[in-house]
């Protein structure tokens, strides 16, 4: 399909203040034309977009794909359809593979087998070697294999002399800093949050200080190098107050939280249900209140899923159940039912924090409607209401913490480079 004409659409981009009903062609991959009545040219197809929304396709800064490694529990085709279904033309998997993505070899099995993928693909490489805390990788490397960026996601660094290194040296190649804080010492084998619930249910705990802690520390590494620094998953109000604080002063923090926790409390775990475990866990409503106060006032930059597939019989039993929760099928929905129609932000914002942040934090081509910018589009019903069903997801895992939820706003198309990744109506 060398030509598409998508008709009568809402079209927003937050990076050209655009948001219009208007029409949109995509020539050779591209973004050709912006306007309204754009003529029909012979040879083009036309999609109808009435009534449905039209933005840079979604960007994904923070999912596992358990590839390679994990098959059983996602490989990267099944992750990237899971991807396109949910209006995502960009994904970002973390290092914590088997082997740790932590090589130039490793980097190349990724983006050889993205290619033929429904979403691209940006790795990310581990900042230590094997993720053990003990030795740096190669950073140069690392980059020119194709990584976008270095976290110790999956098992944080434990050496700040170590992440002082990694910072200043990816800021000399150009790479972000994904930071997974959390004091190892102070999660001490908990599996929940520590509070009222962890203590009726007499399970161990993890105290919101195992991230609050390493949150300082990162952050005053990243102030005293004035490198950048993004933190992930953050899940506690303190953690929210640091970044906050430190952005006021002009440290160059960036951050990123996932829907399940401005929406849900470690409340949910007194079903003893593992598929409601993750790391960070679930916290208490003031921390809830604390992230979308976050996501309110800016404090919190991008919304990205940390997509976490595991199988059913590992999540079978609550207490030996490893940590991680999907969620990539269902994200934009939650933050439209959630954020948008509440008001908390708009629309637009929202779209910052789903797609144009997060591609210019990593320094990737899309998040944009700009002309020449990679046909990568998401259409979607913002009044569609419908019931998540984990059942009918495309990924293989089904540890959603949101089945049989109302939701409001569905993904109708998803486009990459021109052609349709995904098509609910097929």
């Amino acid at each position: 399909m060398e030509r598409l004409l998508i008709q009568n659409a809402r079209v927003l981009d937050p990076t050209q203040g655009l948001d219009e009903v208007c029409d949109l062609l995509i020539e050779n991959q591209r973004i050709a034309q912006l306007g309204r009545g754009l003529p029909v040219r012979e040879g083009t197809a036309v999609l109808d977009a009435a009534g449905l929304c039209l933005a840079p396709g979604l960007v994904d800064m923070h999912i596992h794909l358990r590839d390679p490694g994990y098959p059983q529990k996602e490989d990267l085709f099944t992750g990237c359809e899971a991807a396109a279904a949910g209006g995502f033309t960009a994904v970002v998997p973390m290092p914590n593979t088997n082997p740790v993505c932590d090589s130039p070899e490793v980097l190349n099995y990724i983006t050889e087998r993205a290619k033929s993928a429904k979403a691209k693909v940006y790795p990310v490489a581990a900042i230590t070697q094997g993720l053990k805390s003990q030795r740096r990788t190669n950073l140069c490397a690392l980059k020119q294999a194709g990584a976008v960026a270095v976290s110790d996601d999956g098992r944080p660094v434990q050496n700040n002399r170590l992440m002082l290194e990694a910072l200043q040296e990816a800021a000399k190649e150009g790479l972000l800093v994904i930071s997974h804080a959390e004091d190892l010492e102070i999660v001490n084998g908990g599996i929940m949050h520590k509070g009222a619930v962890s203590e009726q249910l007499g399970v161990p705990g993890i105290d919101r200080a195992s991230e609050d802690c390493n949150t300082a520390a990162v952050i005053a590494l990243a102030a005293a190098s004035e490198t950048r620094i993004h933190i992930a998953h953050v899940s506690t109000c303190g953690s929210v107050a640091l970044i906050r604080d430190a952005k006021r002063r002009g440290v160059r923090v960036t951050c990123e939280t996932g829907p399940h926790y401005f929406t849900l409390t470690d409340q949910e775990l007194l079903r003893r249900d593992a598929n409601y475990r993750m790391n960070p866990p679930l916290r208490e409503e003031r921390d809830r209140q604390a992230i979308l106060e976050g996501i309110a006032d800016g404090t919190i930059d991008c919304i990205a899923t940390d997509h976490a597939p595991h199988t059913p019989q590992e999540k079978a039993d609550f207490l030996t159940a490893p940590n991680g929760v999907i969620g990539l099928e269902t994200s934009l929905a939650l933050c439209l039912t959630h954020l948008v129609r509440p008001g908390l932000i708009s629309l637009e914002r929202l779209l910052e924090m789903m797609s144009s942040t997060p591609a210019r934090l990593l320094g990737l081509e899309g998040g944009s409607l700009k002309l020449g910018a990679p046909a990568d589009l998401v259409l979607f019903d913002l009044a569609e209401r419908w019931t998540i069903e984990k059942e009918r997801f495309h990924s293989k895992a089904r540890n959603t913490c949101f089945d049989h939820t109302e939701v409001v706003g569905r993904v109708k198309y998803t486009i990459l480079d021109g052609a349709f990744s995904y098509n609910r109506n097929i």
